[in-house]
C-alpha cells in the first residue's frame, strides 16, 4: 500500500523530521493524522517510512515523544474496563492525563513540522482506548452526553470516573405541617453540627427531600443528590391534590437500572401519611430546568380568622371581586431578607367561598405562580393590595393553608 495523497508535502516534513527526531511509527503518523483517513497513525507512519525508504524503525519504548506510552494503549483499556465493571452505564467516552513533558515534546514537534494536519497524542489515546473498549464492553462512545467518562492518568494508571447524575421526575404530596421541602442547615454550623442543632447540622428533623432521596440513594449507592422542585410551599403548608412536580438529581450513581413502581411503592409504605410519591420516571437535566422556569397555577384552600365576626354578604362580594382580577405585592416582610424588594403584580383567577363560621372563615383560590397567600389575607401592613382584611374591614389572619392543585408546569 503506497501513500496516494499529497505524498510530496508530507515525505518532505517527513524527510526533515526524522534526522532530527527518533518517533515511533504513531508519532510519526500523527504529524499526518487529518491528510488521510482510514488508517490508524501506526499505519501511517509505516506508510510513509516506506515512502522514504527508510528500512530502520524506531521502536516504541526508544521514541523520543512518547517514551513507550503507545505501547500501553492495551494496558490502559484493561485498567478502564475493570474501573467500569460495578457500574450501569449505556454509553462512555475516554480522556486521558498525559505528563507534561510528553505534551511539551510534542508542542516542540509540532511547531518545527509546521504542519496544519497534526493531531494530539491525548487524542490518539482517547480514540485507540475507546475502540478496544467498544467490543470489549459492547457499549457505544457517546461524545455529547455520555453516561460515564473514564479519565486516566497515564503517568500513575489511574482511572477517575465522571459519571452523569441520574434524574428521576416525580410528584409528591405532603399531608403533614411542620415539614419543609428541603433540608434546612442549621445557621450556626451550615450543616456540620453543633449544640444548637443538637449536632443534627439541621433545624428540621426530616424534609420531603430526604423522605424521597434516601431510598433512591440507598438502591442507586449513589453518594450525593439534588432535589428540584417546582416551586415549593411553607414549612406549615400542606401539598394535596395531584402533588408538586419534582425532579430528584442523584450524583454519581453506581445502579441505574431500577423499578421505579416499587420504589414509589416502598416510599409511600414507610412514609404512610406524611409524605406521597407518584408519576415517577426517568428524566434528565433539561427537565430540571424545565421545572424551574414554569410557572403554573395553583389552587389553594385558605383557613382564616378575623378580629371581629365576619359578615358573609360583605365577603361574598370581596370574593366576587377578587375573581379575575390583579393584585399588587410589595415583597412581604416574612421573606424580605431572601427576596429584592419590589412590587409583584399577581393574577387571581378566582376565588369562592367554601365556609364561613363566627370569625372563621374557608376560600379556594387559583391564582398565578408566585402568590403570596397568607398576605393577600393579612394585607402585611398594606404591602399587599388589595387585600382581603381591608376588604372585609377587620383585620384576618390565616390559620390553615393546603396547595390542592398545581394546573400544569
Amino acid at each position: 500500500m503506497a501513500i496516494t495523497l499529497d505524498d510530496k508535502e508530507i515525505l518532505k516534513i517527513a524527510d526533515k523530521t526524522m534526522p532530527k527526531y527518533c518517533l515511533c511509527d504513531h508519532c510519526l503518523g500523527r504529524i499526518f493524522a487529518k491528510i488521510d483517513t482510514g488508517l490508524t497513525n501506526k499505519k501511517r507512519g509505516q506508510l510513509i517510512r516506506d515512502g522514504l525508504n527508510k528500512s530502520k524503525k524506531t521502536e516504541v519504548k526508544d521514541c523520543w515523544l512518547c517514551s513507550g506510552l503507545c505501547n500501553e494503549i492495551p494496558h490502559f483499556a484493561n485498567l478502564i474496563f475493570e474501573s467500569l465493571k460495578d457500574y450501569d452505564y449505556d454509553t462512555f467516552l475516554v480522556g486521558t492525563k498525559v505528563d507534561e513533558d510528553i505534551l511539551a515534546r510534542e508542542h516542540e514537534l509540532f511547531e518545527f513540522t509546521g504542519s496544519d494536519h497534526s493531531e494530539s497524542i491525548k487524542t490518539e489515546l482517547n480514540r485507540e482506548i475507546g475502540k478496544i473498549l467498544e467490543k470489549k464492553l459492547k457499549k457505544e462512545v457517546d461524545f455529547e452526553k455520555p453516561t460515564i467518562m473514564a479519565v486516566i492518568d497515564t503517568a500513575f494508571d489511574v482511572v477517575n470516573l465522571q459519571i452523569s447524575s441520574l434524574f428521576i421526575y416525580g410528584r409528591y404530596k405532603k399531608f403533614k405541617r411542620g415539614i419543609p421541602q428541603t433540608r434546612w442547615f442549621c445557621k450556626i454550623c451550615r450543616g456540620k453540627g453543633c449544640k444548637r442543632c443538637g449536632y443534627t447540622g439541621k433545624l428540621y428533623d426530616s424534609s420531603v427531600e430526604e423522605l424521597i432521596a434516601k431510598r433512591f440513594l440507598d438502591e442507586v449507592k449513589g453518594n450525593e443528590e439534588s432535589f428540584h422542585g417546582c416551586g415549593r410551599e411553607d414549612i406549615d403548608v400542606k401539598m394535596l391534590g395531584n402533588g408538586r412536580p419534582f425532579v430528584l438529581e442523584i450524583k454519581n450513581p453506581i445502579i441505574r437500572k431500577l423499578s421505579l413502581s416499587k420504589l414509589e411503592k416502598d416510599i409511600n409504605s414507610k412514609n404512610e401519611d406524611v409524605i406521597e410519591v407518584n408519576s415517577l420516571r426517568f428524566s434528565d437535566k433539561d427537565e430540571v430546568a424545565r421545572l424551574k422556569s414554569s410557572e403554573p397555577r395553583k389552587v389553594y384552600r385558605v383557613v382564616f380568622k378575623s378580629k371581629n365576626p365576619i359578615n358573609s354578604e360583605k365577603l361574598k362580594k370581596v370574593a366576587l371581586s377578587l375573581r379575575d382580577t390583579k393584585i399588587g405585592q410589595f415583597t412581604p416582610s416574612r421573606v424580605a431578607h431572601r427576596r429584592a424588594n419590589m412590587v409583584r403584580e399577581k393574577h387571581i383567577y378566582y376565588c369562592s367561598i367554601e365556609a364561613i363560621d363566627g370569625s372563621m372563615a374557608t376560600l379556594t383560590l387559583e391564582t398565578e405562580s408566585g402568590t403570596y397567600i397568607k398576605e393577600l389575607v393579612s394585607g402585611d401592613d398594606g404591602r399587599t393590595k388589595p387585600n382581603i382584611s381591608e376588604m372585609i374591614g377587620t383585620p384576618c389572619e390565616v390559620t390553615e393553608l393546603d396547595v390542592i392543585k398545581i394546573k400544569g408546569e
